[in-house]
Protein backbone atom coordinates (compact mmCIF):
# COMPACT_ATOMS: atom_id res chain seq x y z
CA UNK A 1 0.00 0.00 0.00
CA UNK A 2 0.97 3.63 -0.46
CA UNK A 3 0.43 5.27 2.89
CA UNK A 4 0.91 8.93 3.77
CA UNK A 5 1.18 10.08 7.38
CA UNK A 6 0.02 13.69 7.74
CA UNK A 7 2.24 15.11 10.45
CA UNK A 8 4.26 18.23 11.19
CA UNK A 9 6.57 16.19 13.44
CA UNK A 10 8.27 13.50 11.38
CA UNK A 11 10.56 12.56 14.28
CA UNK A 12 7.92 12.43 17.02
CA UNK A 13 7.47 9.06 18.69
CA UNK A 14 3.96 8.47 17.33
CA UNK A 15 4.98 9.26 13.76
CA UNK A 16 8.08 7.06 13.92
CA UNK A 17 6.11 4.22 15.49
CA UNK A 18 3.60 4.35 12.63
CA UNK A 19 6.38 4.53 10.03
CA UNK A 20 8.04 1.43 11.47
CA UNK A 21 4.71 -0.43 11.57
CA UNK A 22 4.17 0.35 7.88
CA UNK A 23 7.68 -0.83 6.97
CA UNK A 24 7.24 -4.06 8.93
CA UNK A 25 4.20 -4.85 6.78
CA UNK A 26 6.03 -4.05 3.55
CA UNK A 27 4.16 -0.85 2.70
CA UNK A 28 5.44 2.33 1.10
CA UNK A 29 5.14 5.14 3.63
CA UNK A 30 5.93 8.83 3.58
CA UNK A 31 5.38 11.71 5.99
CA UNK A 32 3.71 14.83 4.60
CA UNK A 33 3.53 18.15 6.42
CA UNK A 34 -0.15 18.94 5.90
CA UNK A 35 0.59 22.65 6.18
CA UNK A 36 2.82 22.30 3.11
CA UNK A 37 0.16 20.51 1.04
CA UNK A 38 -1.38 22.53 -1.79
CA UNK A 39 -4.78 21.21 -2.84
CA UNK A 40 -5.20 21.20 -6.62
CA UNK A 41 -8.72 21.14 -8.08
CA UNK A 42 -9.38 20.70 -11.79
CA UNK A 43 -10.26 17.84 -14.14
CA UNK A 44 -8.79 15.69 -11.37
CA UNK A 45 -7.90 16.25 -7.74
CA UNK A 46 -4.34 15.91 -6.55
CA UNK A 47 -2.01 17.24 -3.87
CA UNK A 48 1.16 19.22 -4.50
CA UNK A 49 3.60 18.83 -1.62
CA UNK A 50 6.59 21.15 -2.00
CA UNK A 51 6.56 20.69 -5.77
CA UNK A 52 5.85 16.97 -5.75
CA UNK A 53 2.54 15.99 -7.35
CA UNK A 54 0.73 13.27 -5.38
CA UNK A 55 -1.98 11.53 -7.38
CA UNK A 56 -1.82 7.91 -6.21
CA UNK A 57 -2.60 7.05 -2.59
CA UNK A 58 -4.18 4.10 -0.82
CA UNK A 59 -4.43 5.35 2.75
CA UNK A 60 -3.61 8.26 5.02
CA UNK A 61 -3.01 8.49 8.75
CA UNK A 62 -3.78 12.07 9.86
CA UNK A 63 -1.84 13.36 12.88
CA UNK A 64 -3.33 16.86 12.90
CA UNK A 65 -2.45 19.29 15.69
CA UNK A 66 -5.25 21.14 17.47
CA UNK A 67 -4.04 24.57 16.34
CA UNK A 68 -4.44 23.69 12.64
CA UNK A 69 -7.52 21.48 12.78
CA UNK A 70 -9.46 23.21 10.00
CA UNK A 71 -6.47 23.43 7.68
CA UNK A 72 -5.63 19.79 8.34
CA UNK A 73 -9.23 18.69 7.84
CA UNK A 74 -9.24 20.32 4.39
CA UNK A 75 -6.22 18.21 3.41
CA UNK A 76 -7.83 15.06 4.81
CA UNK A 77 -11.02 15.75 2.84
CA UNK A 78 -9.02 16.24 -0.35
CA UNK A 79 -7.33 12.85 0.07
CA UNK A 80 -10.71 11.26 0.84
CA UNK A 81 -12.11 12.61 -2.42
CA UNK A 82 -9.05 11.16 -4.19
CA UNK A 83 -10.16 7.76 -2.90
CA UNK A 84 -7.86 7.33 0.09
CA UNK A 85 -8.88 5.36 3.16
CA UNK A 86 -8.23 7.24 6.39
CA UNK A 87 -8.08 6.61 10.12
CA UNK A 88 -10.22 9.70 10.66
CA UNK A 89 -12.46 11.43 8.14
CA UNK A 90 -12.44 15.21 7.87
CA UNK A 91 -15.94 15.73 9.25
CA UNK A 92 -15.24 13.36 12.15
CA UNK A 93 -12.00 15.20 12.97
CA UNK A 94 -13.88 18.50 13.15
CA UNK A 95 -16.56 16.99 15.40
CA UNK A 96 -14.15 15.33 17.79
CA UNK A 97 -11.93 18.42 18.07
CA UNK A 98 -14.86 20.52 19.27
CA UNK A 99 -15.30 19.59 22.93
CA UNK A 100 -18.78 21.12 23.08
CA UNK A 101 -20.01 19.31 19.97
CA UNK A 102 -18.56 16.04 21.27
CA UNK A 103 -20.39 16.34 24.59
CA UNK A 104 -23.61 17.42 22.87
CA UNK A 105 -23.60 14.36 20.60
CA UNK A 106 -22.70 11.89 23.34
CA UNK A 107 -25.24 13.26 25.83
CA UNK A 108 -28.00 13.40 23.20
CA UNK A 109 -27.52 9.67 22.65
CA UNK A 110 -27.68 8.86 26.35
CA UNK A 111 -23.98 8.37 27.05
CA UNK A 112 -22.80 9.50 30.50
CA UNK A 113 -20.69 12.66 30.49
CA UNK A 114 -19.70 15.15 33.21
CA UNK A 115 -22.22 17.90 33.91
CA UNK A 116 -21.16 20.81 31.73
CA UNK A 117 -22.16 24.45 31.27
CA UNK A 118 -21.26 26.54 28.22
CA UNK A 119 -21.35 30.04 29.68
CA UNK A 120 -21.32 33.41 27.91
CA UNK A 121 -21.98 35.91 30.72
CA UNK A 122 -20.51 36.19 34.21
CA UNK A 123 -24.01 36.95 35.53
CA UNK A 124 -24.79 33.27 34.97
CA UNK A 125 -21.98 32.04 37.21
CA UNK A 126 -24.07 31.54 40.38
CA UNK A 127 -26.53 29.39 38.43
CA UNK A 128 -23.72 27.42 36.80
CA UNK A 129 -22.00 26.77 40.14
CA UNK A 130 -25.21 25.44 41.63
CA UNK A 131 -26.12 23.32 38.59
CA UNK A 132 -22.66 21.76 38.48
CA UNK A 133 -22.67 20.74 42.14
CA UNK A 134 -20.70 23.60 43.65
CA UNK A 135 -17.05 24.54 43.78
CA UNK A 136 -14.42 23.64 42.80
CA UNK A 137 -15.15 23.59 39.08
CA UNK A 138 -13.12 22.67 36.02
CA UNK A 139 -12.58 25.42 33.44
CA UNK A 140 -11.77 23.81 30.10
CA UNK A 141 -10.55 25.82 27.11
CA UNK A 142 -12.02 24.19 24.01
CA UNK A 143 -8.98 24.34 21.75
CA UNK A 144 -6.33 22.76 23.94
CA UNK A 145 -4.42 19.50 24.25
CA UNK A 146 -2.32 17.61 26.81
CA UNK A 147 -4.25 19.23 29.66
CA UNK A 148 -2.74 22.66 28.94
CA UNK A 149 -6.12 24.42 28.82
CA UNK A 150 -7.70 22.68 31.81
CA UNK A 151 -7.87 24.74 35.01
CA UNK A 152 -9.27 24.18 38.49
CA UNK A 153 -11.23 27.05 40.04
CA UNK A 154 -11.35 26.41 43.77
CA UNK A 155 -13.09 29.63 44.82
CA UNK A 156 -15.78 31.88 43.35
CA UNK A 157 -13.24 34.68 42.92
CA UNK A 158 -10.83 32.40 41.05
CA UNK A 159 -13.67 31.26 38.82
CA UNK A 160 -14.79 34.83 38.10
CA UNK A 161 -11.24 35.88 37.21
CA UNK A 162 -10.75 32.91 34.87
CA UNK A 163 -14.11 33.38 33.17
CA UNK A 164 -13.60 37.12 32.70
CA UNK A 165 -10.16 36.56 31.20
CA UNK A 166 -11.43 33.95 28.75
CA UNK A 167 -14.50 35.95 27.76
CA UNK A 168 -12.46 39.08 27.10
CA UNK A 169 -9.91 37.15 25.04
CA UNK A 170 -12.67 35.44 23.01
CA UNK A 171 -11.44 32.01 24.06
CA UNK A 172 -14.28 29.46 23.91
CA UNK A 173 -14.45 27.40 27.09
CA UNK A 174 -16.64 25.13 29.18
CA UNK A 175 -17.34 24.78 32.88
CA UNK A 176 -17.49 21.21 34.20
CA UNK A 177 -18.14 19.53 37.50
CA UNK A 178 -15.06 18.43 39.41
CA UNK A 179 -15.09 14.67 40.00
CA UNK A 180 -13.38 14.67 43.38
CA UNK A 181 -13.81 10.93 43.97
CA UNK A 182 -11.66 10.12 40.91
CA UNK A 183 -8.61 11.25 42.86
CA UNK A 184 -6.82 12.59 39.80
CA UNK A 185 -7.17 9.33 37.85
CA UNK A 186 -8.83 8.42 34.59
CA UNK A 187 -8.77 5.60 32.04
CA UNK A 188 -7.53 6.03 28.48
CA UNK A 189 -9.05 3.58 25.99
CA UNK A 190 -7.34 3.28 22.61
CA UNK A 191 -9.90 2.30 19.99
CA UNK A 192 -8.97 0.97 16.56
CA UNK A 193 -11.97 0.16 14.39
CA UNK A 194 -14.44 -1.82 16.46
CA UNK A 195 -11.99 -2.88 19.19
CA UNK A 196 -10.41 -1.40 22.30
CA UNK A 197 -6.85 -2.54 21.59
CA UNK A 198 -5.22 -1.07 24.71
CA UNK A 199 -6.18 0.67 27.94
CA UNK A 200 -4.28 2.33 30.74
CA UNK A 201 -5.03 3.99 34.04
CA UNK A 202 -3.49 7.45 34.28
CA UNK A 203 -2.78 8.89 37.70
CA UNK A 204 -1.97 12.55 38.26
CA UNK A 205 1.27 13.41 40.01
CA UNK A 206 1.10 14.63 43.64
CA UNK A 207 -0.45 18.10 43.86
CA UNK A 208 -1.81 17.91 40.30
CA UNK A 209 -5.43 17.22 39.34
CA UNK A 210 -4.77 16.53 35.64
CA UNK A 211 -3.74 12.98 34.77
CA UNK A 212 -2.06 13.78 31.43
CA UNK A 213 1.28 12.01 31.03
CA UNK A 214 2.73 15.22 29.53
CA UNK A 215 2.14 16.83 32.94
CA UNK A 216 3.92 14.14 34.92
CA UNK A 217 1.08 11.65 35.29
CA UNK A 218 1.86 7.93 35.39
CA UNK A 219 0.25 5.26 33.25
CA UNK A 220 -0.28 1.57 34.00
CA UNK A 221 -1.93 -1.11 31.90
CA UNK A 222 -5.47 -2.12 32.86
CA UNK A 223 -8.18 -4.45 31.63
CA UNK A 224 -11.16 -2.13 31.12
CA UNK A 225 -14.59 -3.20 32.29
CA UNK A 226 -17.14 -4.32 29.67
CA UNK A 227 -19.07 -1.12 30.45
CA UNK A 228 -16.05 1.08 29.75
CA UNK A 229 -15.28 -0.76 26.52
CA UNK A 230 -18.85 -0.37 25.33
CA UNK A 231 -18.85 3.34 26.16
CA UNK A 232 -15.60 3.88 24.26
CA UNK A 233 -16.81 2.00 21.18
CA UNK A 234 -20.20 3.72 21.16
CA UNK A 235 -18.59 7.15 21.52
CA UNK A 236 -16.23 6.62 18.60
CA UNK A 237 -19.07 5.25 16.46
CA UNK A 238 -21.29 8.25 17.19
CA UNK A 239 -18.51 10.69 16.33
CA UNK A 240 -17.42 8.70 13.28
CA UNK A 241 -13.77 8.28 14.31
CA UNK A 242 -12.04 4.98 13.59
CA UNK A 243 -8.88 5.50 15.66
CA UNK A 244 -9.19 7.46 18.89
CA UNK A 245 -8.23 7.78 22.51
CA UNK A 246 -11.32 7.86 24.73
CA UNK A 247 -10.85 9.27 28.23
CA UNK A 248 -13.20 7.88 30.87
CA UNK A 249 -13.26 9.05 34.48
CA UNK A 250 -14.65 6.98 37.36
CA UNK A 251 -17.33 8.69 39.43
CA UNK A 252 -19.97 7.92 42.04
CA UNK A 253 -22.45 7.80 39.13
CA UNK A 254 -20.35 5.28 37.22
CA UNK A 255 -17.87 5.87 34.37
CA UNK A 256 -18.18 9.20 32.54
CA UNK A 257 -16.76 10.00 29.11
CA UNK A 258 -14.51 13.04 29.39
CA UNK A 259 -13.13 13.36 25.88
CA UNK A 260 -12.56 11.64 22.55
CA UNK A 261 -9.13 12.38 21.04
CA UNK A 262 -9.03 11.83 17.27
CA UNK A 263 -5.22 12.06 17.13
CA UNK A 264 -4.09 10.27 20.30
CA UNK A 265 -0.44 10.15 21.30
CA UNK A 266 0.95 6.63 21.16
CA UNK A 267 4.13 6.84 23.21
CA UNK A 268 2.65 6.77 26.70
CA UNK A 269 0.10 4.04 26.09
CA UNK A 270 2.41 1.82 24.03
CA UNK A 271 5.04 1.97 26.77
CA UNK A 272 2.52 1.49 29.59
CA UNK A 273 0.72 -1.45 27.98
CA UNK A 274 3.31 -3.06 25.72
CA UNK A 275 0.71 -3.18 22.95
CA UNK A 276 1.79 -2.52 19.36
CA UNK A 277 -0.95 0.03 18.67
CA UNK A 278 0.70 1.30 15.50
CA UNK A 279 0.65 -2.24 14.13
CA UNK A 280 -3.05 -2.52 14.95
CA UNK A 281 -3.72 0.74 13.10
CA UNK A 282 -1.87 -0.45 9.98
CA UNK A 283 -3.68 -3.82 10.04
CA UNK A 284 -7.01 -1.99 10.27
CA UNK A 285 -6.06 0.19 7.30
CA UNK A 286 -5.14 -2.91 5.29
CA UNK A 287 -8.62 -4.32 5.85
CA UNK A 288 -10.27 -1.02 4.92
CA UNK A 289 -8.26 -0.72 1.70
CA UNK A 290 -9.16 -4.29 0.72
CA UNK A 291 -12.85 -3.55 1.31
CA UNK A 292 -12.58 -0.35 -0.72
CA UNK A 293 -10.96 -2.17 -3.63
CA UNK A 294 -13.69 -4.84 -3.60
CA UNK A 295 -16.36 -2.12 -3.75
CA UNK A 296 -14.64 -0.50 -6.72
CA UNK A 297 -14.45 -3.82 -8.58
CA UNK A 298 -18.15 -4.49 -7.97
CA UNK A 299 -19.07 -1.03 -9.29
CA UNK A 300 -17.02 -1.64 -12.42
Amino acid sequence: MRIFILSRGAYLYSTQSLINACYRKGHQVRVLDHMQCDLVIGPELYVNHLGDEIREVDAIIPRIGASVTREGAAVVRHFELMGACTTVRADALLRARDKLVTLQILAAHGLPVPRTWAIHHTEQLPFAIKALGGLPLIVKVMESTHGAGVLLAETAQMLLTMVNTLLHSNQPFLLQEYIREAGGADHRMLVVGDRVVAAMRRQASPGEFRSNLHLGGAGVRIVPSPKEQQLALTATRLLGVSVAGVDIIPSSRGPLIMEVNASPGLEGIEHATGVDISGAIVRWLEREVRKSRRRVRREE
